[in-house]
């Protein structure tokens, strides 16, 4: 698709770059998911479930519910390419409203995203060049969402190149981390030998009930960690191909992400005893602080860096899709259809970097990742129902990519989506609230917004 022309402003044309290929849709499916929480999350996921196997069987099964959900989710990305991600699917299955509200709560999610990964990059900037500068942390996290934000508007291009560089270069400071692990391991610690990883372990809660309740909550705080994978979707309008792209850049970078994932937990298990990994804050720390001392802090602070910078810059380069989306077809806006000559949704994009840079300066990185996973669970039951509509309304309706083991497979994702759901509501009470209260705002904004499409 050819970009807006001069003697068609771009807020009239509302044109996509059609330049992105596979390689620009692995990084932004690994550099979407890969950030600080696999650094830290290993601890609190040993602390459910003290057992090497079932940890290990934890972290495989994150990768195995991601690929049920790239099956589905690629039929529809390739049946309906268009730009704007689960709110296309859903807009098309329900109509006007309930697209309207799976479009708002995805970019809520999204952008609280961005919030709280930004305070994170702020924490660790400040603590590194500023400890004792009041206000370093909003201001270091601040600064990131705008620079990024800056990139990203000089155009797409910008954007790709961007991705797929910081995205290789957290991948292979991962793999650096899981060598050096293996290296320097058996050296610095009690744990550090292949037998340590098969030596007894703290026994599992007593009971069926209370063993479930714990993998359950162990595998919420995985799924948590590898959220992003379906970043291609976003981009779909922008694809050369996208019939044979979007499946090959979400099931690989799904497969990458998994396997990196997997040899970190193992790497960490080759460092640590389980029990001082369970229950560890920052399991990446606790390593490297054994193997290589004062200077581990630099060395975390590098990591931490190099996987957020790619995190932030995927987010703000799927947010402004589903604003520009919304506007197309009346929902928003008509300013969101704005696209420089650079393919960038301008107005889009600062609507998101405003709204995100508020939530970091006014909320904590466990209220916003709370209301965050609450959406995504929301969103990943809706499309998947929209899944099913679409198979059963429009059985004619192209598809290039057709998901397996249907009608089985995604019934099984949909069954795995809700247990989840009620799960958090469960277990996390406060930020369901919060997020209820954001999804019930929905309505009255709808009224507001809504549009005939034809003004775009």
């Amino acid at each position: 698709m050819e970009n807006a022309s001069t003697e068609h402003p771009p807020t009239q044309s509302g044109k996509l770059l059609r330049i992105l290929g596979v390689g620009f849709g692995i990084s932004i499916s690994i550099g979407g998911v890969i950030g600080v929480g696999i650094l830290r999350t290993p601890g609190g996921v040993a602390e459910q479930i003290p057992s090497v196997w079932l940890l290990v069987l934890a972290w495989t099964l994150g990768g195995v519910y991601c690929l049920l959900g790239a099956n589905y989710l690629a039929e529809l990305a390739t049946s309906v390419p268009k730009a704007g991600g689960y709110y296309v699917y859903a807009h098309r299955a329900f109509g006007d409203y309930w697209g309207f509200v799976v479009g708002w709560s995805d970019w809520l999610n999204n952008t609280l995203a961005l919030a709280f990964v930004s305070v994170v990059f702020g924490e660790y900037t400040s603590s590194l060049f500023t400890p004792n500068l009041s206000g370093g942390r909003v201001i270091f996290s601040v600064s990131i969402l705008a620079i990024v934000a800056i990139l990203n508007m000089i155009g797409v291009r910008a954007g790709s190149d961007t991705q797929k560089i910081t995205s290789f270069l957290k991948s292979l400071a991962l793999v650096a981390f899981v060598a050096a692990c293996f290296i320097y391991g058996s050296q610095h610690s009690p744990a550090g030998t292949t037998d340590s990883i098969n030596t007894a372990v703290p026994a599992l809660p007593v009971g069926v009930s209370a063993s479930m309740i714990a993998f359950v909550l162990a595998f919420q705080m995985v799924l948590a960690t590898y959220d992003g994978w379906y970043g291609p979707i976003y981009f779909s309008e922008e694809d050369t191909d996208p019939s044979r792209n979007l499946p090959r850049s979400m099931f690989g970078g799904i497969a990458i992400v998994t396997a990196i994932y997997l040899l970190v937990n193992i790497a960490l298990l080759y460092v640590l005893p389980m029990s001082q990994l369970s229950g560890s804050k920052f399991a990446a720390a606790d390593a490297l602080s054994l193997m290589f001392g004062a200077r581990s802090g630099q060395i975390l602070t590098v990591l931490a860096l190099l996987s957020l910078i790619g995190v932030i810059n995927a987010i703000m380069m799927m947010c402004p899709r589903i604003i520009f989306a919304l506007g197309r077809d009346g929902l928003f806006t008509a300013r969101a259809t704005a696209v420089n000559k650079g393919g960038t949704p301008v107005f889009s994009l600062v609507v998101t970097a405003l709204i995100a840079i508020f939530f970091t300066t006014v909320g904590s990185f466990e209220l916003l990742l709370g209301i965050g996973q609450f959406f995504i669970v929301v969103i990943t039951i809706l499309s998947i129902i929209a899944f099913f509509v679409l198979r059963r309304r429009e059985p004619d309706l192209p598809r290039p990519f057709r998901a397996w083991g249907y009608p089985y497979a995604p019934l099984l994702m949909l069954l795995c989506a809700v247990a989840l759901f009620l799960g958090y509501i469960v277990g996390n009470v406060y930020p369901s609230l919060y997020a209820l209260g954001l999804l019930a705002v929905s309505y009255p904004i709808f009224r507001l917004v809504r549009r005939s499409p034809q003004e775009v």
